[in-house]
């Protein structure tokens, strides 16, 4: 109740009030009641400093019954002494025992306590000493005539100022009662004009805290409250910009983790676990919960060793899973205590691979070239060193082998050009539309004469009409020319080559089968990589580079379309030529 800011306020107001009251209050009667002191006091001095008055006091007091006559004298100047046998009286004692012989009030005089005012006028001086606490005020003056010896003593019982005190703090009171009502009517006064701007800026805070940003608050003056009331209105909409600024920073970096090929694990100061993405959970095979950094991480890079580094640092590790090689960076992210450890896992697998095949390919254009080469060496070294010795039939036939190696290694020099040329995108595609099934027919009528040399027979047949297609038909024909010249180099003499084509679905496709030596399941996944082939022996003595299917991929592949082997019954193989019918996205293709 009381942690109410207008609580709070009200509270405040009475409390001053009060205390201002109580203080006016107590100045006001002690104010008072040294006034009526002081004015008492100053009223016994003027009387008593009259010397014709203490003359005649003296006078009388000479007289037989000498306290009759003052009693007489003091009658006479009752009103300069204030006496009004109410509150202030006047008694005249004998000076030697302080008993009481007369005066203005015989029933007090009889109870008459020894004052010290008394004491000292019996010790012959003016007893006029003020005491503010006590509850009267006196003077005591000895009076002496002949013999007698007597003390005029006047007391005043300030029944006056008690009267007067209590009427000043009803006064007060009524005062208080009046000025506690005012401050409760100011103090809703007050929360109108104070509070109300402030619990309307607490509410915008409330819908601020809770996101909604759409409502400004009203500014009803242009006092201190409506510049608070501009500053947040400008605050909450410096807020909201910075907020969907962060807001759309934040969505970026999810969507970047979300979709990076590249894993990114973080964990905090603690070991636990904060962001996963899942390229990380694909790298790493395991769920989320299943990533602790002691399990997976802890052995390769001990996480208090990454907590000590500086920022720019890294520790970069190397992970296998399963048949993937991941390469890992360590850092820390932060350096605040808040601070944690991130990982980014990076698939290599694919890169090492590509290093394993260039090695390979590095290797096996070196072995290529060097078995020409080796042979033409040891002819022409033979012809040299036999100096004209040999027969002309034997020498033509030497020169016959080095020509024959010669014409090798240019078709290894050929291909590996034409490799290069695909790669780099520097061979230009001819693209124009050509009848699929007439660029078919041609092909077949080349390979005719090698198929009947090898007593294959040679078989086609069109499931659909054949439509025409964009592309360069010169490259597809050399696709093709090599799909069906390895069915016929393959497939032992006197085999079925079949070929069969149709269209479907925007997309003609052609699949060449024979039932010759196949190709093991081992070996199929690798038999469109450079230089790779089955039976290397007999790919050699069939003159094979290992570089045709490489190359007819290439081609294919820049027609958008795929070179694949497709499912075979029995002995033998099937390829499958697909293209689309239309080239939509040629890359860097020109058109004729």
């Amino acid at each position: 109740m009381f942690r109410s800011l207008h609580m709070k306020l009200v509270m405040i107001l009475l409390l001053l009030v009060t205390s201002l009251m109580a203080v006016v209050g107590a100045f006001l009667i002690t104010r008072v009641t040294n006034f009526f002191i002081d004015d008492f006091y100053q009223q016994m001095s003027d009387a008593f400093g009259d010397a014709d008055f203490v003359s005649s006091l003296r006078a009388e007091a000479g007289q037989d019954e000498g306290y009759r006559r003052i009693q007489s004298l003091l009658e006479l100047y009752a009103g300069t002494l204030g006496i009004d046998s109410r509150s202030r009286n006047y008694y005249v004692l004998d000076a030697d025992t302080g008993e009481f012989l007369a005066g203005s009030d015989e029933e007090g005089g009889a109870t008459l306590q020894q004052t010290a005012n008394i004491l000292t006028a019996r010790n012959g001086k003016v007893g006029d000493k003020r005491d503010i606490a006590s509850n009267f005020m006196d003077v005591a003056v000895p009076i002496s005539g002949g013999e007698n010896h007597y003390i005029v003593y006047i007391r005043d019982n300030r029944s006056t100022v008690a009267s007067l005190n209590s009427q000043l703090l009803l006064i007060i009171l009524q005062a208080l009662l009046v000025g506690l009502l005012v401050s409760v009517l100011l103090s809703f006064l007050l929360a109108k004009t104070m509070i109300d701007p402030i619990e309307k800026l607490t509410e915008g805070a409330e819908r601020i805290a809770s996101g909604d940003f759409d409502e400004q608050l009203e500014v009803d003056s242009t006092d201190e409250l409506g510049i608070l009331t501009n500053t947040f209105n400008d605050m909450a909409s410096v807020l909201h910009e910075t907020l969907d600024a962060v807001e759309n920073e934040r969505n970026k970096l999810d969507t970047l983790f979300l979709h990076m090929t590249d894993g990114v694990v973080a964990y905090d100061r603690d070991g636990a676990l904060i962001h996963c993405n899942p390229a990380a959970v694909g790298l790493l095979g395991r769920a989320p919960q299943e990533c602790d950094y002691a399990t997976v991480f802890e052995p390769l890079c001990p996480f208090e060793r990454v907590m000590s580094m500086q920022r720019d640092d890294f520790i970069e590790s190397t992970l296998t899973v399963g048949d993937r090689s991941v390469e890992l960076y360590f850092a820390p992210f932060s350096d605040e205590d808040r601070g944690g450890v991130l990982i980014v896992l990076h698939d290599v697998t694919e890169q090492r691979k590509t290093e394993d095949r260039r090695r390979e390919f590095v290797a096996n254009v070196s072995h290529e070239l060097r078995t020409p080469l080796t042979n033409i060496r040891s002819y022409a070294e033979t012809i040299r060193d036999a100096d004209g010795d040999l027969p002309r039939e034997t020498e033509n036939g030497f020169l016959d082998v080095v020509i024959q190696e010669t014409d090798r290694m240019t078709h290894i020099v050929q291909d590996l050009l034409t490799l290069s040329r695909l790669d780099s995108g520097r061979t230009e595609m001819v693209m124009a539309r050509f009848p699929f099934g007439e660029a078919i027919d041609n092909v077949l009528r080349s390979i005719a004469l090698e198929a009947q040399r090898h007593g294959h027979e040679l078989t086609h047949e069109y499931l659909t009409d054949l439509p025409l297609v964009m592309g360069d038909r010169g490259r597809i024909e050399q696709v093709m020319l090599n799909v069906l010249s390895n069915a016929v180099k393959y497939t032992p003499d006197g085999g079925h080559i079949h070929v069969t084509a149709g269209a479907a679905e925007g997309r003609v496709w052609m699949e060449v089968s024979d039932d010759g030596i196949g190709i093991p399941v081992a070996d199929r996944e690798r038999i469109f990589e450079r230089f790779y082939r089955v039976d290397k022996a007999r790919s050699r003595e069939s003159g094979g580079t290992g570089l045709g299917l490489s190359i007819a991929t290439e081609i294919v592949q820049r027609h958008n379309g795929t070179l694949s082997l497709a499912e075979h019954e029995g002995p033998g193989t099937t390829v499958r030529l697909e293209l689309p019918i239309l080239q939509h996205v040629v890359g860097e293709a020109s058109y004729g």
